[in-house]
């Protein structure tokens, strides 16, 4: 049996954002979610974002030292309980990995990097549980250090999902550097905040929505500062916005505005953040937002919640897919269970567990999907569509394994891209390519009859098959595929023997 993790009661959400970090700590009681701890802390990563795309020394110092206090909260938990994902300026970073290795490190759980509208997804998951549920449409907008997510929806489901590329620190950097704000710069500013919002704004007024709410830290201090400056009673408004736009562009500087509700934290990314959201209100024609409480970290926590109680928004993402693409899902259906059978057999011997199930699983639903291109190739069709498509509620490495198993469950074994894994992935992830490997074959008649598979043993770089007596010789063709797949793994110094 491959190992499954029990549910656990404790679990923790964390988002490496590009301007703080977040950690949130939560029990779960009867399907129920209270919360036992808040972390936040200021890293300023896409701050830290170098001309070349690179992360600095000392915004990575930062970031490690943030993780490791975060890791001493959550170190001891049990694994699969912590989500840990990295955002905007982890999808930009040309050192991204090397960072993650640390990272991981420093806090002592998995952190992976979703992707724009995943992020969007997450966002909404957060903010849709944190409010009372009237049944109508949603606009949420949340505006982090390096993306601004625009997100509609009912109930707990995004029907719209869009990641602009334009934040608070991205945009203070490239329009007001130092602090300094003139009405020349923030005219441009707006321009380009308004030409990002441009092919999505038609789209959004048309579907509409009956409430604005808006979502993290830009949100949550803009609303600070016009309450505690008495410019609304409640919400954000566009005339408080307005009023908010021509204090900033007076005082020339942000180390000389004066503004009750500001924090010094916020001080330095505040112009690029209202920029935004002023160009957001204008564009979408909102006149107020509220700002809820929830955002990422708290979608990331329902999220985790959904995927133990096997309510799994991947699983939906999958089925749909498939049939987008016209996948036939009987025979699908027949190269995933033979995929988990044979894994069930070797699971404990090779050190895999619930997850490398699920992908595994997934892997063998897609395994055809390039074929709705051309036959020919379509192990490679397959796989750039999976890594490269908007899928919801996985992670851009998650995206990937998927992709490299469907590139690898036919034809000669491709060595080198497992050669270019990361060494902890490599292992497992070739072991499951040759699980679905012989799964595929297994059924290249396209019809339920079960393979006579009496025993399969596994050893550290191979794999002993038993037939029942005669079976292969009933069977000449699964006999020779047999053999040329045992000519196949040796490329990858893995041996198959059938007996």
């Amino acid at each position: 049996m491959f190992r499954r993790r029990k549910p656990p009661e404790t679990v923790a959400a964390v988002d490496l954002g590009s301007n703080s970090f977040h950690m949130i700590v939560a029990r779960v009681r009867d399907g129920d979610v209270h919360m036992l701890d808040r972390l936040r802390e200021s890293v300023r990563l896409a701050s830290g974002l170098d001309n070349r795309g690179f992360i600095s020394p000392e915004a990575v110092t930062r970031a490690l030292g943030c993780l490791q206090q975060f890791g001493q909260r959550v170190r001891d938990l049990p694994l699969g309980s912590v989500r840990a994902v990295g955002t905007n300026t982890l999808r930009k970073a040309r050192n991204a990995e090397e960072f993650l290795e640390l990272a991981t490190r420093a806090l002592g759980h998995p952190i992976e990097v979703i992707g724009g509208r995943e992020e969007a997804r997450l966002i909404y998951l957060g903010v849709a549980h944190s409010l009372a549920d009237d049944g109508g449409r949603r606009l949420v907008v949340d505006i982090g250090g390096g993306s601004t997510e625009l997100i509609l929806g009912e109930r707990f489901e995004p029907s719209h999902t869009e990641s602009l590329h334009m934040g608070c620190v991205s945009m203070g950097r490239l329009y007001f550097p130092k602090g300094i704000i003139t009405e020349t710069a923030w005219r441009a500013a707006e321009i380009g905040a308004r030409l990002e919002l441009q092919p999505i704004e038609e789209t959004y007024r048309r579907v509409g929505w009956q409430e604005a709410l808006g979502a993290s830290g830009t949100l949550l201090a803009v609303d600070r500062i016009m309450r505690e400056q008495g410019w609304t009673r409640e919400g954000i408004t566009l005339e408080g916005l307005h009023l908010l736009r021509q204090t900033l562009i007076k005082a020339g500087d942000m180390a000389k505005v004066e503004l009750k509700g500001l924090s010094d934290e916020r001080r330095p990314v505040l112009p690029g953040g209202v920029v935004v959201l002023i160009s957001v209100f204008e564009a979408l024609g909102i006149g107020q937002m509220r700002v809820s409480d929830g955002a990422l970290r708290e979608g990331l926590v329902y999220d985790l919640l959904g995927r133990i109680s096997h309510e799994d928004v991947r699983t939906r993402t999958i089925d749909g897919l498939m049939k987008r693409f016209q996948v036939e899902p009987d025979h699908a259906r027949r190269v995933e269970q033979t995929a988990l059978q044979l894994l069930e057999q070797v699971g404990d011997s090779w050190q895999l567990d619930q997850d490398h199930g699920d992908t595994l699983g997934w892997a063998a639903r897609l395994h055809e999907l390039g074929l709705s291109i051309s036959h020919s190739q379509f192990h490679k069709h397959g796989a750039y569509m999976v890594e490269n498509a908007d899928l919801s509620g996985f992670t851009l490495e998650g995206q990937r394994r998927i992709a490299l198993l469907v590139r690898a469950h036919r034809r000669k074994f491709p060595v080198k891209l497992f050669d270019d894994l990361p060494i902890l992935e490599r292992r497992p992830l070739l072991r499951l390519a040759v699980l679905l490997r012989l799964a595929v074959l297994l059924h290249r008649s396209r019809t339920d009859t079960v393979p006579a598979l009496e025993g399969l043993k596994a050893k550290d770089q191979g794999l002993k098959l038993r037939f029942a007596p005669g079976w292969l010789e009933a069977n000449p063709l699964t006999r020779a595929d047999l053999e040329r797949e045992s000519g196949h793994l040796k490329a990858a110094h893995f041996k198959l023997k059938v007996e």
